[in-house]
């Protein structure tokens, strides 16, 4: 009979979680992992020791590499962003994308990507979506997660499609609070649910959000939901793979414990990142479960390790630059609005930093100016200002609950604004921010990357001219 250790799926975080318990808890039987953080090399060894220690044949590594491993890893690219790709409506670069994102992570020892996210970007004020969309058109996100899909699996890894049945007209941080998904049925047949129905056949696995959805039950939020995940996602729609929760350890949910417990009861196979991993094991070692469910768990766990080995074993190995890639895909991503005339050789330029909790480094952007002879200054006055460009940071973030300007930031920039000549937003993550800035022109970038913040300032220059399409309603 299935260890029931196997259906725990703990968190690492380096420089965090002490390796030692990590090891220990992959001798105790655990189905797999999901890592946060790291570098190629540390990732790469830890994974090998993981899968030494453990007694089972075969284990799963995840990681939540939304936007490659640069979204974790600072040693590797940060891949252009999914909202960045649906202002390009270019399948073939999300096809590479997924590519691209795959072969790095088998390179170092990951085989399961927690991703494509198909939430519809369809609510500015959604804190925890935005930039992880590819858009708010249900049938865009379905073409472009569908080639991101296709590029996976040619590049050997698992998918996960999340988060079911759609986070994305939510104005809550599930990792904060409980969201609450106010969409109609119409709505969710319409518009959420569309990404999934159409996807769910290649999908090896969903990811099922800590969402409550009054519509389809009003009492449980999704990831607990027997209504939603045995009703709707496996019966209705036909899914039988694997299903696992959102991190247990995301405020959304009470008691973690009694969480898991309602999870497997409603039809998922995988409890994902639990705050006290070691402890839900012995929790679940003294729970009586029906044979059913872990007859089922096992055959999809053991589906999921043969579709991994499978997916290794014939991937394409084709050359790739993920540099080269991101550059490409900047060239065509960025959206301009409004009006803001090219700066010249000789221009004095005034830059004003907003947003940039994560205190992301401005230096390409200003270095490719001062390369082509812009002169750059930091903001002090509109009085001594002739031309001034806004630079915004803020991108989602777990456990922050904030994504746009503050209320305190919106009339500092709008007063930093006025007796301006020329004033430009240079949005690189939410492009919601551009909504509430009175300035002349904005431009919408999607990525704070060092390839994205190059183009932006070969853009600013009118070096070449920005072609990407709005993939939201602003």
């Amino acid at each position: 009979m299935l260890n029931t250790a196997r259906l725990v799926f703990p968190g690492f975080w380096f420089d965090k979680t002490p390796e030692e318990e990590a090891l220990a808890l992959a001798r105790a039987g655990v189905g797999g992992f999901c890592l946060y953080g790291g570098t190629k090399t540390r990732v790469a060894t830890l994974t090998r020791k993981l899968r030494a220690a453990s007694p089972l044949p075969r284990i799963l590594i995840a990681a939540d590499y939304e936007d490659g491993l640069g979204r974790w890893l600072p040693d590797a690219e940060l891949l252009p962003s999914n909202l960045a790709l649906g202002a390009t409506e270019d399948e073939a670069l999300a096809l590479e994308k997924g590519y691209i994102t795959a072969r790095e992570a088998l390179r170092i020892g990951v085989d399961w990507v927690f991703a494509p996210v198909v939430d519809l970007a369809n609510n500015a004020a959604n804190p925890i979506v935005n930039t992880r969309s590819f858009g708010a058109d249900p049938q865009q996100v379905t073409r472009l997660a569908g080639a991101f899909m296709k590029g996976l699996a040619q590049g050997g890894a698992l998918n996960c499609l999340k988060h079911f049945p759609g986070h994305g007209n939510t104005t809550t941080d599930s990792h904060m609070a409980m969201p609450v998904v106010t969409d109609t049925l119409t709505q969710l047949q319409n518009e959420t649910l569309v990404p999934f129905v159409h996807l769910l056949p290649f999908a090896h696995s969903v990811m099922a959000g800590h969402l409550l959805v009054p519509t389809l039950d009003n009492k449980n939020p999704a990831s607990v939901s027997k209504t939603i995940i045995h009703g709707l996602l496996q019966q209705t729609m036909g899914f039988t793979r694997c299903v696992c929760t959102d991190a247990l350890l995301m405020k959304a949910l009470g008691d973690e414990k009694q969480a898991a417990l309602q999870a497997l009861d409603a039809g998922a196979h995988i409890l994902l990142v639990p705050q006290k991993p070691m402890e839900l094991i012995e929790f679940l070692k003294l729970q009586v479960f029906p044979d059913e469910i872990l007859k089922r768990a096992e055959r999809v766990l053991n589906e999921l390790c043969a579709q991994a080995d499978e997916l290794a074993a014939t991937a394409r190995k084709v050359p790739f630059s993920a540099a080269e890639f991101s550059q490409r895909v900047a060239r065509k991503a960025l959206v301009p609005l409004g009006h803001f005339p090219p700066v010249e050789p000789g221009d004095t330029v005034h830059l004003l930093n907003v947003g940039n909790d994560e205190n992301f480094s401005s230096v390409p952007f200003i270095d490719t100016l001062r390369a082509y002879g812009i002169i750059t200054e930091d903001f002090k006055s509109p009085q001594e200002t002739d031309t001034l460009i806004i630079l915004f940071w803020r991108r989602y973030k777990p456990f922050s609950g904030k994504i746009g300007l503050t209320e305190e930031e919106t009339n500092f920039v709008n007063n930093a604004v006025k007796n301006v000549r020329r004033t430009l937003l240079i949005c690189f993550a939410n492009p919601f921010a551009a909504r509430n800035v009175n300035t002349e022109g904005q431009l919408l970038a999607f990525s704070p990357s060092p390839v994205f913040q190059q183009a932006a300032a070969e853009c600013v220059m009118g070096l070449f001219e920005p072609v990407g399409k709005l993939p939201m309603k602003l």
